[in-house]
C-alpha cells in the first residue's frame, strides 16, 4: 500500500511555485481576507480595534463556533448537514418548553427538574442526529435530501412545542453557561473554544480522525482499507447534531429567549465558517484550525459591517458575496490540486 499523507494536509509539492500555491490556496486566501477585512474595518472605524470589540467578535460567533465544530466533521467527510439550525432551534425549545410547562410524564404535573430538562433536549438532539444518520446509511437518502427533510421536520417541532409563543425560563446551569462569565470572560466563549479543541484533538490525533479524512479524501480506498464508512458517516451526523443541540440550548439563555426560527442564520453562518475557512467541500482536507479561521473571518465582516454607516440590505449582499468568493476559491482550488 502507497504511503499516506497526514490527514488534513498534501504532498510537499514538486512542481515549484505553482504547485505550492495550489496546495495552499484555501488556507491563504481566507488569511489574505482576514487581514484585509482587519485592516479595512480598523481605518473606517476607530471603536473596531478595541479589546472590547474583540470580546464582542468572541461572544457573537461562540454559537456558530459550536455547531461550526460538529459540521466540520461532516463536510471533511464530503456530506453536509442543512438541519443544524433547525436541531439547534427544537433542542433550546425541548429545554426550555420541559423547564417551564407541565410535563405529561411528569406524574406531580409540575415542570421538569433543570438537570432533566438538559437531558430532554440532550436526547432531541441525539434522536434527530439518529434519524439522519439511519436515512443516510442505512436507507441510502443523500445527505443533502435528508437533512433537508429534517429541516422540515424539526421546524414542525419547533412550531409543536411553542405555538407562536416564546418561553423564557431555562435550568439554572444553562442560563450560568450560555449569559455567566468566569472571571472577565463569557462561559459560552469558553466553551466553544473547548469544542473547538475536542473537535481539533479527534481530528488530529485520534484513529476516528484518520477515518473521517480517508473516508472525505477516498471513499472507495477506505473500504479496501476496512473502514467502517457507514459508520462513520453516521457517527458524524449525530456528531453534527449533538454540537448543534448543545449550541441551540446555550444560545436560549445567551439570546434571553426559546423561539421559533430563532437559529435560522445559523445554518449559512456555520456553513460559511467552515467553508470560508477552506476546508473542502469535496471532503478529505482542511479542519477545525481552518473553521477558525473562517469563524474570525465571519466574526470580522459581520461585526465591522456594524461599525460602519453602510445599509442593512447591502450588508446581506456583501455576506452572500464573501461566501460565492470561498466558493469559488474552493472548487478552483480542488482543481489546480487535480492538475498537480
Amino acid at each position: 500500500m502507497a504511503a499516506q499523507v497526514p490527514q488534513g494536509q498534501l504532498a510537499a509539492p514538486s512542481g515549484g511555485i505553482g504547485s505550492w500555491l495550489a496546495a495552499r490556496l484555501t488556507n491563504i486566501a481566507p488569511l489574505i481576507t482576514l487581514l484585509f477585512l482587519i485592516a479595512v474595518f480598523s481605518a473606517l472605524s476607530p471603536s473596531f480595534a478595541t479589546v472590547d470589540n474583540l470580546g464582542n467578535i468572541l461572544r457573537q460567533v461562540s454559537i456558530t463556533a459550536i455547531i461550526a465544530t460538529g459540521l466540520t466533521f461532516v463536510i471533511l467527510t464530503a456530506e453536509i448537514d442543512l438541519s443544524v439550525a433547525a436541531v439547534a432551534n427544537a433542542a433550546g425549545i425541548v429545554v426550555a418548553f420541559f423547564t417551564l410547562q407541565e410535563s405529561y410524564v411528569n406524574i406531580a404535573n409540575v415542570p421538569l427538574p433543570g438537570w432533566l430538562a438538559i437531558l430532554c433536549g440532550l436526547a432531541a438532539c441525539f434522536a434527530l442526529g439518529v434519524a439522519n444518520a439511519f436515512g443516510v446509511t442505512v436507507i441510502g437518502i443523500p445527505s443533502f435530501i435528508m437533512t433537508l427533510a429534517m429541516l422540515q421536520i424539526g421546524a414542525g417541532i419547533c412550531a409543536m412545542l411553542v405555538r407562536g409563543q416564546i418561553a423564557y425560563a431555562v435550568p439554572p446551569l444553562i442560563k450560568t453557561l450560555g449569559s455567566g462569565t468566569i472571571g472577565p470572560f463569557p462561559w459560552i466563549v469558553v466553551i466553544a473554544a473547548l469544542f473547538l479543541l475536542v473537535g481539533h484533538l479527534v481530528l488530529t490525533y485520534t484513529r476516528f480522525g484518520r477515518y473521517v479524512y480517508m473516508v472525505g479524501g477516498n471513499r472507495e480506498a477506505a473500504e479496501y482499507a476496512g473502514v467502517n464508512v457507514k459508520r462513520v458517516l453516521a457517527a458524524v451526523m449525530i456528531i453534527s447534531a449533538v454540537c448543534s443541540g448543545i449550541a441551540g440550548m446555550l444560545g436560549v439563555a445567551y439570546f434571553g429567549s426559546a423561539q421559533q426560527n430563532e437559529f435560522d442564520e445559523f445554518l449559512l453562518d456555520s456553513i460559511a465558517a467552515v467553508v470560508v475557512g477552506g476546508t473542502s467541500l469535496f471532503g478529505g482536507r482542511g479542519g477545525i484550525g481552518n473553521t477558525i479561521l473562517g469563524l474570525f473571518v465571519l466574526g470580522v465582516l459581520n461585526n465591522g459591517l456594524d461599525h460602519i454607516d453602510i445599509d442593512s440590505f447591502l450588508k446581506i449582499l456583501i455576506r452572500g458575496l464573501i461566501l460565492l468568493l470561498a466558493l469559488v476559491i474552493n472548487v478552483y482550488a480542488q482543481k489546480l490540486r487535480q492538475r498537480a
